[in-house]
């Protein structure tokens, strides 16, 4: 039976569910879930991240990461982990960087925290041969303890899921999943009681609410503060707390129908930074400004980075080379595509200055 209808069973005989419990169901459910059975990723699949850009991406964040371990005292051992690691695009281009400082890779052990088999399997090919061998967990609790970390955590935000809260008419409801008169998924109300946030937002106003999002922050926050070291956290996502239904599917690069083709299509919310870092911040970890994407690869260096690999062909190959390359750039920093819209936060250490999140 299909993802679809065993939904549809499920909601026949117990009544609607969250939005939260069903964005859970189409991504992770073991038989059918997106990323249990058929994740895609890149140019030909269903959407593409920023590692898939280019590879001044993951080298930048690389960069990063060598300059805040220097900060931190080059401790050895340190653990190298990335949350989502993807196809291991991001973890190989920051290995490439790492190649730089040959002390890093010595001290360094990488753990991959990832729970899809497609993507264990993907990331493995693509580590074939990198300098430093992976270990995959299942959770970040999993990676072991009493070392400094530095952890990347690329659109892992997203692909948590969140509750949705309308107002109405006749103060808050919760949006579920249900079913219509023709027995198809729909959404629906679930009247509630106290609004989740603010009185003051007109009748239409939808909140999200992500638990595992804040849980997410707060348990990296926990292991930066016990252990040092430091944390990027990159996703689409707002910086100032605010209303707005963000839910999306997307397939083959375009947006569909959330209630489409359940496990058929990724689904994301954004990422709530605030309440994020607010987490964080409560189990004593340190945060620093919340930066938009663009601004932060910019500080990195990320245009001299490209006049480099420019200067780095033959001169017959160069025109094409800046070309292909300021596509790049526009589309990882410009404020029309993911410059503005992408956010990046750091969790670090108290104590600790890791690069462009210095305590003011």
């Amino acid at each position: 039976m299909s993802l679809l209808n065993r939904l549809r069973a499920q909601i026949a005989q117990d009544g609607p569910i969250s939005v939260a419990e069903y964005f859970t169901r189409c991504l992770h459910d073991p038989r059918d879930g997106y990323y249990a059975t058929r994740p895609a990723l890149g140019a030909s699949g269903d959407f593409l991240t920023a590692p898939g850009v280019s590879q001044m991406f993951g080298e930048l964040i690389g960069l990063w990461m060598l300059e805040t371990w220097t900060r931190m005292g080059r401790p050895a051992p340190v653990r190298l982990v990335e949350i989502g690691p993807g196809d291991g695009t991001l973890i190989a281009d920051i290995l490439r960087a790492a190649r730089l400082l040959p002390e890093f890779l010595a001290a360094a052990d990488l753990w991959l925290v990832e729970v899809s088999p497609p993507l264990r399997q993907a990331q493995a090919a693509r580590l074939d041969g990198a300098p430093l061998a992976p270990r995959w967990a299942d959770r970040l609790e999993a990676v072991p303890a009493g070392a400094p970390l530095l952890l990347v955590a690329n659109e892992v935000l997203d692909c948590l899921p969140a509750r949705q809260f309308v107002r109405t008419e006749d103060g808050w409801a919760e949006r579920v999943v249900g079913l219509d008169e023709a027995g198809s998924l729909a959404f629906g109300l679930k009247p509630l009681g106290p609004p989740p946030q603010g009185e003051d937002l007109p009748v239409g106003s939808v909140v999200e609410s992500s638990p595992a999002q804040a849980a997410l922050g707060a348990e990296i926050g926990h292991r930066v503060a016990r252990d040092g070291g430091a944390a990027l956290l990159i996703d689409y996502g707002r910086d100032t707390p605010g209303p707005g239904d963000t839910l999306q599917a997307l397939k083959a690069h375009r947006k569909v129908s959330p209630l489409a083709e359940p496990g058929q299509a990724d689904l994301t919310v954004w990422a709530d930074f605030p309440a994020v870092l607010a987490a964080a911040a409560e189990v004593g970890a340190a945060t620093g400004p919340i930066l938009s994407q663009g601004a932060f690869l910019q500080g990195l260096g990320i245009a001299q980075r490209a006049q480099a690999l420019v200067a780095a062909q033959p001169p017959a190959n160069q025109a094409d080379q800046a070309g292909k390359l300021a596509r790049q750039l526009d589309r990882l920093t410009g404020p029309a595509q993911m410059g503005q819209l992408f956010k990046v936060a750091c969790l670090s250490a108290p104590g600790l200055s890791p690069p462009l999140f210095e305590e003011s």
